[in-house]
C-alpha cells in the first residue's frame, strides 16, 4: 500500500540540551533524509537548548529564532526577518531530558517494529514513529504554521484521526485520551462544547480532572508546552498567569522570578488574542516514557504474545526466545535463551547465555556477552555504553534493578534489594558511593558512584557489576579490583556519554546482522525483498561488505538460481550506488574487459567466475557510467547461468531412430499460433523454476491455416542452405553455409538464420566445436547436407508466441529428415534448449501453447531440472464452437517484443518485490481457476441438473457475457487428429 502524501515540512528542527549532541543528531536527521523518510527540499537542523533545563516553551522559541535565521538567508534576506515563518511548515521536535534506558534519550530508543513499506531498511526509533505520525496522520491538510511535538512519548494515532482544518486560526492543541489516574501525575485540557480550551490543569485536583473528563471517562492528555499555550486559555486571569512558573522549576530563585514575569507579560500581550482550540483523537493512546523500568519494558514487549518479536535480528535458536519478548538489531548465536517479557537491544551475543523474566539488556559485544554464560539474569537492567573520558573513547557497563526507582525521594533500592542489604552482601560500603558531606536525602541511585569507567591495569568488562549479584568466595578480589577502579555516578555519567560512538555502533551491529540476513534469505531461497537492505547499505556508506556477502553465496552456490539472484542482488548494488544517473540499467553487457569473468561461468567454473567478476568490478565504481555499465554485466552473469539452469531441460529430450528420408523428399512441419489466457510470464525462467509456473494456452489457426512452419530435406551437397521467409516468397532471405565460420554466429539472435542454425547444432546434426569441417561433418553421417526453410505469416511482434513456435517446427522437421522421431512433449523441452544456444532466453508457453493441439495447461515445478508437463483440458460438447464464435483477429500494427520487458521482469523477480511475488502466486493460481472454467464451459452449455444426475447449484463458470467481452480476434484451431 502506498504511503498517502505527507506534509512537505519546510523546516525540522530537533533541540538537544548537550552541545556534543547537536553535530551527532543532525547528522541523524539527514540520514533519515537519505532514507526518504523526510522530503529531500525540507532544510534540517539540530539546535542546542539555550539553557539547561530552559523548558519546552524556551527551546520552542530558540528554535524558531534559529529556523528564521535560515530561512531568511536561504530566501536572500541580509538581516532575520518573521516574514519567511508566514508560509512555512515547521516541525520542532524536542529531545527532552536524559533517559535511563537509551544513552541516545527517549527519540532514539529502538521499537520492536518494522517497517514492511519502507524503501530504505533501518531499525525503526521512537523519533521515526513520531515523525511518520506528523507528516502523514496529523499534520496533512493543515495550512502553514509551526508543530511543536515532544519525544518523550510513545504515540498511537488512526491512519485518519479526523482533524478538521477549515476556518482554522490561532493555536491548535492535538491531545489524546487518558486515564484520570494517569492524568493525576500529567497535564489535561479543560474545553467548551465548541472545542475551545478554557485552562490547562498541571498535576491537577481530582475535581479539576474530572471537571475534563469525556463521555467515555477518558481525559485530553497535555504533552508539552505549557507555559506558552496558558496564556490563551480563555478561563485564565492575567495576574494568575504572571505569577505562574514551570512545573520544573524550584522556588526561592528571586532573579529567576522576575525575568520570568516579564517573559510571562510579553506573551500576555502578543497571544492572548489568538483562540486556542482542541483537536481530540479518542482512538489515539498516549504512552509517556517514564524512568521506570518495569513500564519501560511494558512498552516493548507483547503480554499474551504466544512468540517473541524479532526485528531486525538474526537468531540460530528461535525457540529459546520466551514469549511475548522481543529483539531489536540483535545477532544471536548459538543457544541463548530470552525469558518472557524481557527485552534484547544493540547485542552480539554467543551463548550459553540464559537471561531471564524482567530484564532489559542492551550494547553488550560476542566477546563482552561471555561474563553471562555462567549466570542467570533476572529483573535486571545491563547495559554497555561508550564513553569519552579526557577525550579518549572508553566503555563501561552499568546494572541495575528493575524495581530501582531513580527518583530522589524515599529509601531508594539497589538490584531490587535495600541498600542495607546491598551493603551486608556485597562488602560495600556507603563511603564508597557518596562523600561523607552529602546528605542522607541525596543519597540515591543517581548520585551513587556504582559504575567503574576505567581500571588502572586492563579494560573493563560487565563482569566488573555483575559480581555483585553473587559475590563469591574469592578473597575479596572482585570488591578490591571495583575500588581500584575509577567510578562515576548515573549523573556523572550522562556527559561523558559518547553518542555519535553509540549510533556508529548501532548502525555496525545493524549492518553485521543484515548481512546473515541477507545471506539466509538467499540460500533458503526465501521469497524476502533485498532491496530495502541494499539501499540502506548504498546510502550509509557501506555496500563493500555487502557485495563481499554476495559474492560468498554466489560462489558457494550448488544451484544456479541462488548464484544467479545474488548476482543480480550484486547489480542493484551497482545500480544504487549509481543514485539513477550513469544511463539505463537495460542495455548490453559485451565489454571485452568482462570476456575473462563470463569465460569461467560459461565453462562451469562459478567460484572462479565469481572472483573474476569480483575483480573487474573493482575497475568500474569510480563513476555513475562505470557502476551502471557494471550492473549490466552482473546481470549478463545472471543471463549465463539462467541458460545453464533452463539447459537442464535436455535432461527430457529422447528421440528415437525412424528411417531416413529419401534424397530430395521435403519433410514439412506446420504449427498455430497459440493464444494464453492465464499464467503468461509464469513459464519465464527462473520464475518457472523458483516458483513454478502454469499457462493455461489454447492452439489456434489463422484465417483457417496453421500459420507457422518449416519444411527440410537432405541434398548432395555438404553444404546448409537455409531460407527465411514466407512460404511461396521468392524473396525469402537465403544462406548457404559451406564451413562451420559460417556458424559461429549462432548465438547472435539477430545475425541471419540465426535460429536456423542453433536448430541444427541443438538437433545434434553437427557440432561447432568438432574438429572435422562442417562438410566432413556432414559426409560422414548423413552422406549429404540439408536445406531447411522456415516462415511465418504472422507480423513480427504479433504476442502469438511465432518464435518459439517455429523454433520447435524446425527441430521437429529437422530431426524427422535426420531419421529421428521426436516425441512433443520432448520438443517442448528440445526449444527451451534451443532458445538459451540461441542466448534469446524465454519460458516454454509458446511452445506448449503451439506445439500441442486444443485447450492445454502447461505447468512446471520450482525445482531443477527444468520439466514442463502438459494437461489437455477436456471440455463439454459445444465449447469450442462457442469460442470460435466470439474470438477474433485484430492486427494493431503495434509489436511488443517480449525481450524489450524480459530485463524489467527478472530485475524485479530477483529483488524479490512484494507485488512481483505476489502476482506469480495470482497467476499460477488464476490459471488453476481458468482451467477449471474451461472444463465446467459456459453456462448455457451445462446439463440441467436433472439431466446431469446431481442436484443442487450450478457451478459457477464463465457466462455468455464474459465471452463477448473477449476481444481477442483468431478462430480456435480444435485438436487435430494425427
Amino acid at each position: 500500500m502506498e504511503q498517502p502524501k505527507g506534509v512537505d515540512w519546510t523546516v525540522i528542527i530537533l533541540t538537544c540540551q548537550y552541545k556534543d549532541s547537536v553535530e551527532v543528531f543532525q547528522k541523524e536527521l539527514e540520514i533519515r533524509q537519505k532514507r526518504e523518510q523526510i522530503p529531500a527540499s525540507t532544510l534540517l537542523l539540530a539546535v542546542e537548548d539555550p539553557e539547561v533545563h530552559v523548558g519546552s516553551g524556551g527551546a520552542t522559541l530558540n528554535a524558531l529564532l534559529v529556523a528564521a535565521e535560515h530561512l531568511s538567508a536561504r530566501a536572500g534576506f541580509t538581516v532575520v526577518t518573521s516574514d519567511v515563518l508566514h508560509s512555512a511548515w515547521i516541525l520542532i521536535l524536542h529531545m527532552g531530558r536524559d533517559f535511563p534506558f537509551d544513552d541516545c534519550g527517549r527519540a532514539f530508543t529502538c521499537l520492536p517494529v518494522e517497517n514492511p513499506q519502507a524503501p530504505v531498511e533501518a531499525v525503526v526509533c521512537n523519533l521515526d514513529c513520531l515523525l511518520d505520525i506528523m507528516s502523514h496522520r496529523l499534520g496533512p491538510g493543515s495550512p502553514p504554521g509551526v508543530w511543536v511535538c515532544s519525544t518523550d512519548m510513545l504515540l498511537s494515532v488512526p491512519p485518519n484521526p479526523g482533524i478538521n482544518w477549515d476556518g482554522f486560526r490561532g493555536a491548535r492543541v492535538i491531545a489524546l485520551p487518558g486515564s484520570t489516574a494517569y492524568a493525576r501525575n500529567h497535564g489535561v485540557y479543560l474545553t467548551d462544547s465548541q472545542g475551545f480550551v478554557l485552562d490547562i490543569y498541571y498535576q491537577g485536583t481530582e475535581a479539576e480532572i474530572q471537571r475534563c473528563a469525556r463521555p467515555d471517562g477518558q481525559v485530553p492528555l497535555l504533552s508539552l508546552f505549557f507555559d506558552i499555550l496558558l496564556c490563551m486559555a480563555r478561563n485564565v486571569r492575567r495576574e494568575d498567569f504572571l505569577v505562574g512558573r514551570p512545573p520544573e522549576m524550584r522556588r526561592g530563585d528571586m532573579e529567576t522570578e522576575g525575568y520570568l514575569h516579564g517573559a510571562r507579560a510579553e506573551l500576555w500581550r502578543e497571544l492572548r488574542d489568538q483562540p486556542l482550540t482542541l483537536a481530540y483523537v479518542p482512538d489515539g493512546s498516549y504512552n509517556y516514557m517514564t524512568n521506570s523500568a518495569s513500564e519501560f519494558l511494558h512498552s516493548l514487549t507483547f503480554p499474551g504474545a504466544s512468540g517473541a518479536q524479532v526485528v531486525h535480528s538474526q537468531v540460530e535458536e528461535q525457540q529459546l526466545l520466551g514469549a511475548g519478548s522481543s529483539v531489536v538489531s540483535c545477532l544471536l548465536e548459538g543457544p541463548v535463551q530470552l525469558g518472557p517479557g524481557s527485552v534484547l537491544q544493540h547485542c552480539h551475543l554467543r551463548g550459553p547465555i540464559h537471561i531471564g523474566t524482567g530484564c532489559f539488556v542492551s550494547g553488550l559485544d560476542a566477546a563482552q556477552s561471555e561474563a553471562l554464560h555462567s549466570l542467570e539474569l533476572h529483573d535486571l537492567v545491563l547495559q554497555g555504553h561508550h564513553l569519552q573520558l579526557h577525550g579518549a573513547p572508553s566503555r563501561a557497563f552499568t546494572l541495575v534493578g528493575r524495581l530501582d526507582s531513580w527518583e530522589r525521594q524515599g529509601a531508594g533500592t539497589y538490584l531490587n534489594m535495600s541498600w542495607s542489604k546491598f551493603f551486608q552482601k556485597t562488602g560495600i560500603r556507603d563511603w564508597d558511593l557518596w562523600d561523607p558531606d552529602t546528605p542522607p536525602t541525596e543519597r540515591c541511585l543517581l548520585s551513587a558512584r556504582l559504575f567503574p569507567v576505567l581500571h588502572p591495569l586492563r579494560a573493563l568488562g560487565p563482569q566488573d557489576m555483575l559480581w555483585m549479584l553473587d559475590p563469591q568466595e574469592d578473597g575479596g578480589k572482585a570488591l578490591r579490583a571495583w575500588r581500584d577502579s575509577w567510578r562515576l555516578s548515573w549523573e556523572q555519567l550522562q556527559p561523558c556519554l559518547d553518542r555519535a560512538a553509540t549510533l556508529a555502533s548501532r548502525r555496525d551491529l545493524f549492518f553485521r546482522q543484515a548481512l546473515h540476513k541477507a545471506r539466509h534469505v538467499l540460500e533458503a531461497r526465501q521469497d524476502l525483498s533485498l532491496r530495502p537492505l541494499i539501499r540502506a547499505a548504498v546510502r550509509e556508506g557501506c555496500p563493500g561488505p555487502l557485495m563481499a556477502t554476495l559474492d560468498q553465496v554466489a560462489a558457494g552456490a550448488g544451484d544456479p538460481g541462488v548464484a544467479a539472484r545474488a548476482l543480480a542482488c550484486v547489480a542493484d548494488v551497482l545500480g544504487c550506488m549509481a543514485e539513477g544517473r550513469g544511463g539505463l540499467r537495460s542495455g548490453p553487457a559485451a565489454n571485452p574487459e568482462w570476456v575473462r569473468p563470463f569465460s569461467y561461468l560459461e565453462c562451469g567454473d562459478l567460484a572462479g567466475g565469481v572472483e573474476a567478476l569480483a575483480q573487474e568490478r573493482e575497475k568500474w565504481l569510480s563513476r555513475p557510467a562505470l557502476l551502471v555499465r557494471a550492473a549490466r554485466h552482473y546481470e549478463g552473469a545472471g543471463q549465463i547461468l539462467i541458460r545453464q539452469a533452463v539447459m537442464s531441460a535436455q535432461h527430457f529430450v529422447s528421440t528415437e531412430p525412424v528411417e531416413l528420408p529419401a534424397p530430395g523428399q521435403w519433410v514439412v512441419a506446420e504449427c498455430p499460433a497459440r493464444v494464453d489466457f492465464s499464467g503468461g510470464w509464469s513459464d519465464t525462467p527462473p520464475l518457472a523454476y523458483e516458483h513454478g509456473g502454469a499457462v493455461l494456452g489454447l492452439a489456434v489457426r489463422v484465417d483457417g491455416r496453421r500459420p507457422i512452419g518449416a519444411r527440410a530435406r537432405r541434398i548432395p551437397e555438404p553444404e546448409l542452405w537455409l531460407a527465411v521467409g514466407p512460404q511461396h516468397d521468392k524473396m525469402a532471405m537465403k544462406i548457404v553455409c559451406r564451413s562451420l565460420d559460417d556458424l559461429q554466429d549462432y548465438c547472435q539472435p539477430h545475425a541471419p538464420g540465426a535460429l536456423l542454425k542453433a536448430a541444427f547444432i541443438c538437433a545434434g546434426i553437427l557440432s561447432v566445436h568438432s574438429e572435422l569441417s562442417l562438410s566432413e561433418q556432414l559426409l560422414c553421417t548423413f552422406g549429404g547436407g540439408f536445406e531447411l526453410q522456415t516462415w511465418s505469416e504472422l507480423p513480427h511482434g504479433s504476442g502469438l508466441g511465432t518464435s518459439s513456435i517455429l523454433a520447435g517446427a524446425a527441430l521437429a522437421a529437422l530431426q524427422r529428415v535426420a531419421g529421428r522421431a521426436v516425441g512433443t512433449e520432448a520438443l517442448i523441452h528440445a526449444v527451451l534448449h534451443l532458445e538459451q544456444v540461441l542466448t534469446t532466453g524465454g519460458g516454454w508457453q509458446d511452445q506448449v501453447g503451439g506445439l500441442m493441439p486444443g485447450i492445454k495447461v502447461g505447468r512446471s515445478r520450482a525445482q531443477l531440472p527444468l520439466k514442463v508437463e502438459v494437461e489437455e483440458i477436456t471440455v463439454p460438447a459445444g465449447f469450442v464452437q462457442k469460442l470460435n464464435d466470439h474470438l477474433l483477429l485484430v492486427y494493431t500494427g503495434k509489436t511488443r517484443l517480449a525481450r524489450n520487458l524480459l530485463q524489467d521482469v527478472l530485475r524485479s523477480w530477483y529483488a524479490r518485490l512484494p507485488p512481483v511475488v505476489q502476482n506469480a502466486h495470482n497467476l499460477v493460481q488464476q490459471t488453476e481457476e481458468c482451467a477449471e472454467a474451461f472444463r465446467q464451459g459456459p453456462r448455457e452449455l451445462q446439463c440441467p441438473p436433472g439431466r446431469s444426475g446431481h442436484s443442487g447449484p450450478e457451478p459457477a463458470a464463465p457466462g455468455d457475457g464474459d465471452l463477448n467481452r473477449m476481444l481477442l480476434l483468431m478462430r480456435l484451431m480444435p485438436p487435430q487428429e494425427e
